[in-house]
């Protein structure tokens, strides 16, 4: 009777896996080394970040982990140098809530770095209360596009040089309830909405992917978006999910087939930074690591192009995407005077890697 049941459990315990894996998508199939390429990976020092991190390093790159605590970012750097006997992992301090510090960021990497092969923009912030970056944009417009955004262009000429390089931007299934609105980019008019917030920066990571790819034809640096799927991470913390009773005695079994674990989630990230099928392919969008057609209004070419020089009129950045100064625009700079002084009092969203932290979050 007993060995009956232990053999119900193995087996059960195998088919769960399976089914598991078959939902989230398993790994990534490639067994590619990266040996002699660098790797930038924003918001690294948890969840998706930290576990693409450990398995690019795991295959050899020498990795440059970018994130706004730098204390928990050199924490993660030890680990994974002690999990993959790499020493090559490095520990950098990057907010994405600022403009100042992207540009620092990008200026260290840069002068330090003889090459860039795989930029991977994987932080973000998800349904955090209102609140304004240290430059006075929407904190999740401004950390999930804007920074990144910034980020790219500044490191493309490192980019181009290190070419064929790839660009990998996290986007979410959330996007195609998202909408860009032209006229208030940054909440300032309208009431403001959490929810759509968060699906309008990650519109902009498929918009913006798009029209990176287009613009960076001929240069064999790619870009490709992607929904890694629902992971167990720290960014939907804001959501409320899993709080009530409810959700956490019934729909916890249920989400706990289709959660991935944060080294899940890194598959697809790791798979469009190493795959050789991946070579040459770009301006794609990819649930996990299948090719799919985005949502309607993430095809629509002249939302990117306004999208692509609302952004650069925002950071101060000329049209071909190079910086002309430090600072972004003067009314801008006004805006986030203000923001800085309110927010002293407080304390801004933690940037957190990955994305929702369940199916219900993303609607």
């Amino acid at each position: 009777m007993h060995l009956q049941q232990s053999t119900l459990r193995w087996v059960g315990g195998v088919c769960s896996h399976k089914i598991r894996n078959y939902v989230t998508g398993g790994r990534c199939p490639s067994k590619a080394t990266i040996n002699g390429k660098t790797v930038v990976v924003t918001g690294a020092n948890t969840g998706i970040g930290k576990e693409t991190a450990r398995e690019l390093a795991r295959r050899g790159g020498r990795i440059i982990m970018g994130c706004r605590d730098l204390e928990k970012c050199e924490a993660a750097a030890k680990d994974i140098r002690g999990s993959t006997l790499n020493p090559n992992v490095y520990a950098c301090h990057l907010d994405l809530a600022s403009v100042k510090s992207v540009r620092e960021f990008a200026e260290r990497i840069k002068q330090a770095e003889q090459r860039v092969d795989v930029l991977i923009n994987n932080a973000g912030v998800m349904r955090c209360p209102a609140g304004k970056t240290e430059d006075g944009f929407d904190m999740q417009f401004g950390v999930n596009h804007l920074g990144h955004f910034l980020l790219t262009n500044l490191l493309l000429d490192k980019l181009k040089e290190s070419a064929p390089s790839r660009v990998i931007n996290l986007s979410s299934l959330a996007h195609i309830v998202g909408k860009i609105d032209f006229e208030d980019l940054n909440w300032e008019k309208k009431k403001f909405d959490t929810k759509q917030a968060y699906c309008q920066s990650k519109l902009a990571n498929v918009l913006f992917t798009r029209e990176l790819a287009k613009r960076l034809q001929g240069t064999g640096v790619t870009a490709n978006a992607v929904h890694p799927g629902v992971v167990a991470t720290e960014l939907g913390r804001h959501t409320g999910l899993h709080q009530s009773q409810f959700s956490s005695s019934v729909l916890s079994p249920f989400f706990s087939m289709l959660v991935k674990s944060p080294e899940l989630g890194a598959q697809s990230s790791v798979y469009l930074a190493v795959s050789e099928e991946m070579e040459g392919v770009t301006g794609r969008y990819y649930d996990v690591m299948t090719e799919k057609e985005p949502a309607p209004q993430a095809l629509d070419e002249e939302a990117a192009r306004r999208l692509w020089e609302a952004s650069s009129g925002l950071l101060g950045l000329e049209e071909r995407g190079q910086p002309v100064t430090s600072k972004p625009p003067t009314e801008v700079q006004s805006k986030g005077a203000q923001t800085v002084q309110e927010q002293r009092h407080g304390r801004r969203p933690a940037l957190a890697s990955g994305p929702p932290g369940g199916i219900m979050d993303l609607l």
